[in-house]
């Protein structure tokens, strides 16, 4: 399986997205989407789930929180997450849906890293380019390991 991750579009979904995600099987958005039409935009890729950043409506009904199961691995998605100091939010999130991986965003860079048998995974900033700050999403492989693709939005 390929899930397609972004986060942090604030608003601008950049048509390279769609041609970097064609073909996953679906979608992860870690919040601030900036409008709900984003999410609807991606729907037109592939299936998504998406959660709301601190920066988003909470009118649009999204939730803060999101788990799903993808490639026989559970998922749990949050905007703002420290994977060195995980919120008691999170923590009980963990201990509810004993997650494979938590995808989160909020900070603008991509990174990954593996704390306590977990992937915290964060795709970087999708969003409208600002100065030289750097655009990523990221594409995750589900078999036979979990197999992360940074890729840049020129």
């Amino acid at each position: 399986m390929r899930i397609g991750i972004l986060s942090d579009t604030h608003g601008h979904l950049d048509p390279a997205i769609r041609e970097i995600f064609k073909g996953v099987d679906h979608i992860l958005h870690a919040g601030d989407f900036g409008f709900a039409s984003i999410v609807l935009e991606l729907e037109d890729i592939a299936p998504v789930t998406a959660v709301l950043g601190n920066a988003d409506d909470p009118g649009t009904g999204f939730k803060e929180t999101e788990a799903v199961q993808l490639g026989g691995r559970t998922f749990v998605l949050h905007h703002v997450v420290d994977p060195a100091r995980l919120s008691e939010r999170m923590q009980l999130a963990c201990l509810h849906h004993s997650p494979d991986v938590i995808v989160y965003g909020h900070t603008h860079r991509a990174h990954h890293e593996v704390r306590d048998g977990r992937l915290f995974l964060n795709p970087g900033y999708a969003g409208r380019r600002k100065g030289d700050e750097r655009r990523s999403v990221a594409i995750l492989r589900t078999e036979p390991e979990l197999e992360i693709d940074f890729i840049d939005i020129d």
